[in-house]
């Protein structure tokens, strides 16, 4: 068994990824691993029970895991979920749900699912050196991460990701969706000054990475979507990772 629970492609063009990176504030990387961690990784988040829905009402920030949520009534369900979708009408506003992993390095060690160890080698020197070679963020000092699955209905509106006190250099888009299509929504969004927008349809094994500030969403995703839209998200950060 390898020392590394991950593979990093070693075909990548890191010279081509950032100049792409450099000209556009992002680039997508095809193929990012080299080994079977893609398919782990899926079938551990289809397998996961742990989820939990995260959502907000202006300010207020609401997550539910699947018992809360299983003991609601359809007619208290509709109401939420119909609140959440009158915020989208102005307002910055989100449903999908998570499985989050602790920035701690003490807490990754004491929990070392899946999740945890593709969020810690993220973190490791190899893969970490070809994520600020490509961003040119070179006081990154670590990478944190959620999973996030994005269900029928489920969006996130356009927001910028920069966060006082977080230190974010760039953000990043693991994903874990195979045979996806563009009609169905959950796409990552790009949009500019002029009212222009570029989209970008899930894909499988694909690096997604944005500088930070730049303002994105991710969809609506249609009740047409047979399956969920499985990604791994987080930040790369220029602080001190806690212990």
């Amino acid at each position: 068994m390898p020392t590394d629970p991950f593979l990093l492609n070693p075909n990548l063009d890191v010279s081509d990824l950032r100049a792409r990176y450099a000209r556009a504030g992002r680039v997508r990387i095809k193929d990012l691993l080299s080994d079977d961690g893609p398919q782990r990784l899926h079938a551990y988040l289809q397998d996961h029970a742990d989820w939990r829905q995260v959502l907000n009402s202006n300010d207020t920030f609401y997550e539910l895991d699947r018992s809360v949520r299983d003991a609601m009534s359809d007619a208290q369900r509709k109401a939420l979920y119909a609140a959440v979708h009158k915020g989208a009408e102005s307002g910055f506003q989100y449903r999908y749900e998570t499985i989050r992993v602790a920035d701690g390095v003490g807490a990754r060690v004491a929990n070392p699912d899946l999740l945890t160890l593709f969020a810690s080698w993220l973190s490791s020197p190899a893969p970490l050196a070809v994520l600020k070679a490509i961003t040119g963020a070179d006081d990154t000092r670590f990478v944190d991460a959620q999973a996030t699955a994005y269900a029928a209905c489920d969006f996130l509106t356009a927001h910028d990701d920069e966060v006082a006190g977080k230190d974010r250099r760039a953000a990043y888009v693991f994903g874990l969706t195979p045979q996806w299509r563009a009609e169905w929504g959950g796409l990552l969004l790009f949009h500019d000054r002029d009212g222009m927008v570029e989209g970008l349809v899930p894909d499988f094994n694909t690096l997604d990475i944005l500088a930070v500030p730049q303002l994105h969403s991710v969809s609506y995703v249609t009740p047409s979507a047979p399956t969920k839209r499985y990604s791994i998200t987080g930040w790369l950060r220029a602080q001190r990772q806690p212990v």
